[in-house]
């Protein structure tokens, strides 16, 4: 009986530490996955804030060159150098839009969308305005009241942006003033 009970303690000690061992490494292989998950969340939303980021700053940068090549219109002064600045802005936005799309999450993918529609539709219009062939409502004035529009609707796709990134309250700027 006692050489049994020995026999059979090593074998159920044996199963006992297997198990145990299971248990850890499966506790380890765990925190591993919630810590790869947590690198992943970090990295993603790096990458969203960084999008967001460049895609802010080229609309506005595209926005301030489309109200200035508006002014040189409204002057009768537009010059191949100015519409290659106003061009140049209008490349680079679509290139960091096309960038931001791939991250954005939905509700900001649909802000940017709609602003995308806008701002091509008041660049549209402008260039009308250039050629001498405007909109019935595309005159300089009302083509100016579409720049205000524009920063009220930057001012919403930043909000949903913050939203998207968890920054808390937002604090809106003065718009800048239009030409």
């Amino acid at each position: 009986m006692g050489v049994t009970g020995t026999l059979i303690a090593s074998v159920l000690s044996q199963r006992l530490v297997a198990r145990v061992q299971a248990e850890q490494f499966e506790r380890q292989q765990r925190v591993a996955e919630a810590q790869w998950r947590r690198e992943q969340q970090v990295d993603e939303l790096a990458r969203r804030r960084e999008g967001y980021m460049n895609v802010n700053a080229a609309f506005r940068r595209y926005r301030t060159q489309l109200m200035n090549f508006l002014w040189h219109v409204h002057k009768g002064a537009v010059t191949p150098e100015a519409r290659e600045v106003v061009e140049e802005a209008r490349r680079d936005h679509h290139s960091v839009l096309a960038e931001a799309q791939m991250v954005a999450s939905p509700a900001v993918l649909s802000e940017l969308d709609e602003m995308t529609r806008t701002l091509s539709e008041t660049y549209r219009r402008t260039m009308c305005l250039e050629e001498g062939n405007p909109d019935p409502d595309g005159s300089f004035d009302e083509i100016r009241a579409d720049f205000v529009r524009l920063w009220e609707q930057w001012e919403t796709m930043r909000g949903v942006m913050r939203a998207d990134l968890g920054v808390g309250d937002d604090t809106t700027t003065p718009p800048a003033t239009t030409p």
